[in-house]
């Protein structure tokens, strides 16, 4: 991909907006989404007067058919700064008179090397939420992006650690109905130990294969990728791929035709461009689809998720500023790359 070709498909999206268009707080960075089983997106990110004060706190905003709602502070701690809010819905249950659970993870410590992760639930949709739990130490919970359900209810989460001169990818097994966590990894890239972080999960094709994507310093300088046959217990050595990483932040999502979805910043240093790019092959091939930004100034660390309606959906930091939502239809992906003529048999959402 050349910066020269992507500036030709500047985001066509139906759908672009902040979600807010000024806050309490100067600063946000971390976003996630969700969508509801009654179609509400949900999105959250922390915000405070800037990354790894102690004033930063969880918000959570709501977009419903009136669009989103003020943003609102649901988590934080008088001591240390909060980070990297993570939403997940328990599945695609619930109805009017009992909602699916809404899970919101997020990281509380002064920084990254010190971190311990909480979580907090929530019974209405994401319109309240319960008290904080503190996770075991040595658990994180999804460190930047959305936990995948098993087969077996569990949330397959991807975690990571940044210790001094060393990082590392985990994988997280948490089962909500015990209360329970395993934890596999660590999985690096064996001739570089620092490494790899923040991984996004996606189904394989056959029952319990399971592939991820890996943020990556500037000495790796590539996405990088491994895969578990296992259910996500053994991880093969993460290796780079084609697609460049200035360490930065990513998220994938797999469709429900195949196709997987990764937005990324598309360039060796620098976190603009913001792109979309699509694989019909889990990641080995890439062809770009949509370019989100390209002006100067910083547009990272995205979300991203496929919609019931099929349409895609994405939000990212807008400048340390403000919180973008995107809507890509599924037709405009279609028009870059059609899907694949038979699902995949594990058929992921």
């Amino acid at each position: 991909m050349t910066l020269m070709w992507m500036a030709l498909i500047v985001c066509s999206a139906p759908q672009q907006e902040f979600i807010f268009e000024a806050a309490s707080f100067p600063s946000c960075h971390a976003s996630t989404l969700a969508e509801t089983p009654n179609e509400d997106i949900l999105a959250a990110w922390f915000g405070g007067t800037d990354e790894g004060e102690r004033d930063v706190g969880i918000w959570v905003s709501r977009r419903g058919p009136q669009g989103w709602s003020p943003p609102t502070k649901v988590a934080s701690d008088s001591q240390c700064p909060c980070w990297n809010p993570v939403l997940c819905i328990e599945g695609d249950q619930g109805s009017a008179a009992k909602p699916a659970r809404v899970w919101l993870f997020y990281k509380v410590g002064r920084t990254p090397e010190s971190w311990s992760g909480a979580y907090k639930t929530s019974e209405d949709g994401g319109k309240t939420f319960s008290e904080a739990v503190l996770l075991p130490a040595g658990i994180l919970g999804p460190v930047k992006n959305k936990p995948l359900v098993t087969p077996e209810g569990h949330l397959l989460c991807g975690s990571s650690v940044e210790s001094y001169a060393t990082w590392a990818a985990w994988v997280e097994d948490f089962d909500p109905r015990q209360g329970t966590w395993q934890k596999y990894g660590p999985i690096v890239v064996p001739e570089n130990l620092n490494g790899i972080i923040q991984p996004t999960l996606i189904p394989g094709d056959l029952p319990g294969s399971y592939r991820m994507f890996t943020r990556a310093t500037r000495a790796i300088g590539k996405i990088c990728v491994s895969d578990s046959k296992d259910g996500g217990k053994s991880w093969s050595p993460a290796r780079p791929t084609s697609l460049p990483n200035p360490n930065s932040g990513i998220d994938a999502v797999r469709l429900v035709d195949g196709r997987v979805v990764l937005v990324h910043n598309d360039t060796p240093s620098g976190r603009t461009p913001l792109n979309v790019s699509l694989s019909p092959d889990l990641g080995e091939t890439w062809k770009p689809a949509v370019v989100l930004e390209n002006d100067p100034g910083e547009y990272s660390y995205p979300a991203v998720i496929q919609l019931r309606s099929g349409d895609v959906a994405t939000t990212y930091t807008w400048r340390r500023e403000r919180i973008r939502f995107v809507r890509i239809s599924l037709a405009e992906l279609n028009a870059v790359l059609p899907p694949r003529a038979s699902p995949p048999p594990t058929a992921p959402r």
